[in-house]
């Protein structure tokens, strides 16, 4: 963490990211362009071990159903404070595996893993960068209406958890742009969707609703303000493995107390 501090010292703020998530264009998410660098040299040294970045990740990096203990970055979330699903508490229950991300997916369940982000994108040092992946996966026709299913595939899915302010307050995504510069990010090179009627927002509300679910259970929403988001195939990285990423600021004793149990 020190090491991100001192080299990659954060490029956006929490307002900014949480405009960048509700953008329409999950593409303004970026990592330190340094940082980018080192993550594709090392994603090359990967695999000339491992054959692949996926084989890498399925055989090494992700202990599924285990608590992450490989990654240097660490939690402000103790593993004695976890949450744990009311099936966890006499060990797992070998149930049916789900056609899809399911919200109530056991925290230890062997078809997901949670770890933090080793190559975050340029968050500032309070939040934490968490994926969730997952052996099952996160799109999935049953979920996703055909009316908004071409919206989805460009734009992939996001939410917000125990906000403590309105979308409306977030400050304008042009005057969050000029933090983009040196990525030549405009107005007029976006990529995303024409907001739809009530009917076609509602419905990719529900597609996120399994996702979103899962998020206020892992990460509460009296203690945490969270930003998830899935990226759409156009900007996955790393393809064939569902995941979900988590933007997660722990809120001050002050905010728990304003929000209640």
């Amino acid at each position: 963490m020190d090491e991100l501090r001192v080299h990659y010292p954060a490029r956006f703020t929490w307002a900014q990211l949480k405009t960048f998530v509700n953008s329409g264009d999950l593409g303004l998410l970026k990592r330190d362009k340094k940082l980018q660098a080192r993550y594709d040299q090392c994603n090359i040294g990967i695999k000339e071990q491992y054959g692949s970045v996926i084989d890498y990740l399925l055989s090494y990096r992700l202990q599924w159903g285990k608590p992450d203990t490989l990654s240097l970055l660490t939690s402000s979330m103790a593993l004695d404070d976890q949450p744990v699903a009311a099936t966890e508490k006499g060990g797992r229950e070998h149930n049916p595996i789900p056609e899809y991300f399911k919200a109530d997916i056991p925290f230890n369940s062997e078809l997901i893993c949670i770890i933090r982000n080793d190559w975050p994108y340029s968050v500032p040092p309070e939040i934490e960068h968490s994926l969730i992946w997952s052996r099952v996966p996160v799109f999935h026709p049953t979920l996703i209406p055909p009316a908004i299913e071409a919206r989805i595939q460009q734009d992939g899915l996001c939410g917000f958890t125990g906000s403590t302010d309105s979308i409306e307050s977030l400050p304008s995504l042009e005057s969050c742009l000029p933090a983009l510069a040196e990525w030549g990010i405009t107005m007029d090179n976006l990529v995303r969707s024409p907001s739809g009627n009530e009917v076609e927002e509602t419905m990719v509300k529900n597609t996120g609703k399994e996702v979103r679910e899962f998020v206020k259970r892992r990460w509460k929403e009296n203690q945490w303000e969270t930003a998830w988001f899935v990226n759409p195939p156009r900007l996955q990285s790393i393809r064939g493995l569902a995941h979900v990423h988590v933007f997660a600021r722990r809120k001050t004793a002050e905010e728990e107390a304003a929000w209640g149990p």
